[in-house]
């Protein structure tokens, strides 16, 4: 028998994701150099600011909440979708979770991770961020437990912490596969990662009775998040903010967000990893599906708010929602019109669903849309009180757009350490699904013809 005859077979999707994990190519370089400079960017605009002070931003009074906080707002939405879709999809038995699953969990973690930076850059005095925590202390000085901001605090630790390990529990067998076939720095760190897990039997009989348990706390724990979250402004008394809508507002906005950020990471991995055999066109057909769902539920939102608005009786709120329309932020709410309820009507549309470049245009427009309807209800509301006499306008200054603009890059350049670290596509659900390694290829050929 010859050697090559003795050697195990290797199954496509290792060699596949080995190749993802090798040297990267210029392109992948280009991408974590362009991240890195928005990093520093944001670093040198935060430092700056901790050295002079809030002046250097645009926050004034009646407007003391500005892009800070709506890039906050923002990044939380963008963390629920990950791991709310992909718990979702493995209820379901989905084949579709194998090869979106992993990066959008990663996407969710990465996220939070970048929106927790917000509150403590907001607070000016950012090395006084612990005081936000309820540790104990001897002058018995406790954060106010009635405040929806100490809320949010427990909540995103809570849900940080279920989906960072909801993450890491799928990429257990993942570690150990992989372990045997990689060298260097990576088969160390596999081997301590995947603690020791072999894929016995009664490993496997626990894994599987496991790992239900944290999918099962993510899906509800994801609508709680960001429902509190809703809470920082809907417990207040401002016109356009105290309102029951707030709370489902949030979470359909959040899966929105998500699923558009979603589509425009694995269009980038389906293009710079050639995996258009596992990342394949019915996959983005499906997001883009639930894409056109959640604009046409925002679209109904919309309505609904301006109607009540309208016709509920206040006219505070009637001449915010009014203002709004056709005020100074006219652009910001007419841009949020567009990009969120106009442009993904192209999802109609079974071509453009599964023409890539339409997919990336439609997502970075509902991206941009969000960030932007963020803004618009923060500040327009604070600019557009009860009180004519307080009434102001907020415009962004270069040192908060090189603080946002550093949380985008932060976020880009986590994930595409994390692409090259892991492996971005689920191998042992993959295996599962494709019993049959032969039929690889062929489904490979199919993909590229009709890419």
């Amino acid at each position: 028998m010859s050697a090559s005859e003795s050697r195990p077979l290797v199954p496509p999707i290792e060699k596949d994701i080995l190749a993802t994990l090798g040297t990267p190519g210029w392109a992948y370089w280009l991408m974590l150099a362009a991240s890195v400079a928005l990093v520093a960017w944001g670093g040198w605009s935060w430092a700056h600011m901790m050295q002079v002070g809030m002046g250097i931003t645009g926050l004034d009074s009646p407007v003391m909440w500005g892009a800070l906080i709506t890039t906050f707002v923002f990044f939380i939405g963008i963390s629920h979708s990950g791991t709310l879709v992909s718990a979702i999809l493995f209820f379901t038995r989905s084949p579709l979770r194998a090869s979106i699953g992993r990066s959008a969990e990663a996407m969710t973690v990465i996220a939070i991770m970048t929106a927790g930076l917000y509150p403590v850059i907001h607070l000016g005095r950012n090395w006084l961020f612990f005081w936000l925590l309820p540790y104990p202390n001897q002058r018995f000085l406790w954060p106010n437990f009635h405040s929806p901001l100490v809320w949010d605090v427990f909540a995103i630790t809570s849900y940080v912490t279920t989906s960072a390990l909801f993450l890491y529990m799928g990429m257990l067998p993942d570690f150990t596969l992989l372990a045997r076939r990689l060298t260097g720095f990576r088969r160390p760190l596999y081997k301590l990662l995947s603690l020791g897990f072999a894929g016995t039997d009664g490993e496997w009989n626990l894994f599987e009775r496991a790992y239900p348990l944290f999918a099962g706390i993510a899906i509800p724990l994801a609508v709680s998040v960001h429902s509190v979250v809703s809470w920082d402004f809907a417990m207040t008394l401002m016109p356009g903010w105290h309102s029951t809508i707030f709370a489902p507002y949030f979470v359909a906005g959040a899966i929105f967000s998500g699923l558009a950020m979603a589509i425009i990471l694995l269009a980038f991995m389906r293009k710079g990893y050639k995996l258009q055999a596992y990342i394949r066109m019915e996959h983005f057909d499906m997001l883009a599906k639930l894409l056109l769902a959640m604009s046409l539920v925002m679209t109904v939102v919309y309505l609904t708010e301006f109607f009540l608005a309208i016709f509920r009786g206040s006219s505070a709120e009637r001449d915010l929602f009014i203002w709004r329309a056709t005020g100074r932020y006219a652009l910001v709410y007419w841009g949020v019109i567009l990009c969120n309820c106009l442009i993904p009507l192209l999802m109609f549309g079974q071509k453009a669903r599964r023409n890539v470049p339409i997919l990336i245009f439609v997502a970075v427009s509902v991206t941009i849309g969000m960030w932007l309807e963020r803004f618009m209800f923060i500040v327009t509301t604070l600019a557009h009180n009860y009180a004519p006499f307080s009434w102001g306008f907020y415009q962004p200054t270069i040192g908060e757009a090189g603080m946002c603009l550093g949380g985008l890059g932060w976020f880009f350049m986590l994930f595409l350490l994390f692409i090259k670290i892991f492996p971005c596509v689920s191998v042992a659900e993959t295996l599962q699904g494709e019993p049959a390694a032969e039929g690889h290829d062929a489904a490979e050929a199919h993909e590229v013809q009709h890419a």
